[in-house]
C-alpha cells in the first residue's frame, strides 16, 4: 500500500515547497531528512523492496552529482516515494520535468564531496609553493581553449591571461589543472608558451590536481600589465563531460571554448553556472556546435565569484 496521501499531513513546509519545485535531488535530499533516515538505513529499505541501488549512488542523487534515468534505478525511485511516504509520482514527475542533468546515471561532473576533497588538496600544494591567495594580480581577460579528442577524452587546455598587479614585486603566476576522474597527473604535461617558463610543479593522484608556476621574465609594478599562455597537455582519463572554470574573486572577462575532434561529436552541449560546489546549476543555456570547427563557447563580460562551464552529452 502507497502511503503517500495517506501522510501528506506530516510532510514539511520545506518538504513540499521542493516536491512542488524541485529539481529532484533537493526534493530527495528534504525528504531523506524529513524521515531522519541514514542512507544505509534507506538501502535496507530499498533492499526489501527488491531494488539493489548503492549508498554511493544514493549520496550522488542527493547532491545532484548523478541522476537516476536507468529503469533499474526508476524502479528505485519509486520505491523511495514510498519508503520516504512521499505522493505517487512525486519524485518521477521531477526526473521527467527537470533539465538539471543530460545523461543517464552518469557523473553531471565530481560529487561535491570529491570537490572538497580537492579543495583541501589544493590549499596543501598551494602552501608547498608558498603561494599566498591574493597572488597580487587582477585578471583583466582570460581565454581557456579547450581540446576534445577522438576518444572523447580531455586532450588539452590552453590558457591566455591578460592580469594587472596591484602590488609591486609579482613576478609568477601559479595555475590549476583538475583532470578528469580517473587521470593520471604525473604524465600531464605543462607547457609555458608566451612570456612565462615553468617553476615548480605539484601533482596529486587521488585527485587529478596539477599545479605549477608559471615565472615571468620581469618584476611587475603596481598598474603593470602582463599577458602570458600556457597549456597544460592531458590526455590520460577516459570520457569528458564538461569543463568548469571555479572563481574565487570577481574579474573581467572569460572566455571558454570546447573543440571537439571531428571523430567524436558531442549531440548537445549547454553552458551553466553555479554559486559553488554545494549549490544547483543554473542558467543553463543550449550552445550549438559550429560546423567548420566542431566547437562551442560561452563569453562572461565581467565573471562573479562562483563556477561556470559547459557540459555536453555523448550518444
Amino acid at each position: 500500500m502507497r502511503h503517500g496521501t495517506q501522510h501528506a499531513d506530516v510532510v514539511p513546509v520545506e518538504l513540499e515547497a521542493a516536491l512542488r519545485g524541485g529539481p529532484f535531488h533537493v526534493a530527495l535530499r528534504a525528504a531523506i531528512a524529513a524521515r531522519g533516515l541514514p542512507l544505509q538505513r534507506v538501502q535496507h529499505h530499498l533492499s526489501r523492496h527488491g531494488v539493489r541501488v548503492g549508498v554511493t549512488s544514493l549520496s550522488y542523487w542527493q547532491q545532484g552529482a548523478r541522476r537516476p534515468q536507468r529503469p533499474e534505478s526508476l524502479r528505485a525511485v519509486r520505491a523511495l516515494e514510498e519508503i520516504l511516504r512521499l505522493p505517487d509520482e512525486s519524485l518521477i514527475r521531477l526526473l521527467a520535468t527537470s533539465d538539471e542533468q543530460p545523461g543517464p546515471d552518469r557523473p553531471a561532473g565530481r560529487s561535491y564531496r570529491a570537490l572538497v576533497e580537492a579543495s583541501g588538496v589544493l590549499e596543501q600544494l598551494l602552501a608547498e609553493l608558498e603561494a599566498p591567495l591574493d597572488d597580487g594580480l587582477l585578471t583583466i581577460g582570460h581565454h581557456d581553449r579547450v581540446r576534445i579528442g577522438s576518444r572523447r577524452e580531455l586532450l588539452a587546455r590552453e590558457s591566455h591571461h591578460i592580469v594587472r598587479a596591484h602590488r609591486d614585486g609579482v613576478d609568477r603566476y601559479v595555475a590549476v589543472h583538475h583532470g578528469d576522474p580517473g587521470c593520471a597527473p604525473e604524465r600531464i604535461a605543462v607547457h609555458a608558451l608566451e612570456n612565462c617558463r615553468t617553476g615548480r610543479v605539484r601533482r596529486h593522484h587521488d585527485t587529478g590536481l596539477m599545479v605549477t608556476e608559471l615565472l615571468f621574465d620581469t618584476r611587475l609594478h603596481s598598474g603593470d600589465t602582463f599577458l602570458f599562455r600556457y597549456a597544460f597537455e592531458d590526455g590520460t582519463a577516459g570520457t569528458s563531460w564538461e569543463h568548469v572554470r571555479g572563481f574565487r574573486v570577481p574579474g573581467g572577462q572569460y572566455a571558454l571554448q570546447v573543440r571537439f575532434d571531428e571523430t567524436a561529436l558531442p549531440v548537445r552541449c549547454h553552458r551553466f553556472t553555479q554559486q559553488s560546489a554545494a549549490a544547483p546549476r543554473s542558467g543553463r543555456q543550449e550552445l550549438r556546435l559550429s560546423g567548420l570547427h566542431h566547437s562551442v563557447h560561452l563569453v562572461e563580460p565581467r565573471v562573479r565569484s562562483g563556477i561556470v562551464g559547459i557540459c555536453w552529452e555523448w550518444d
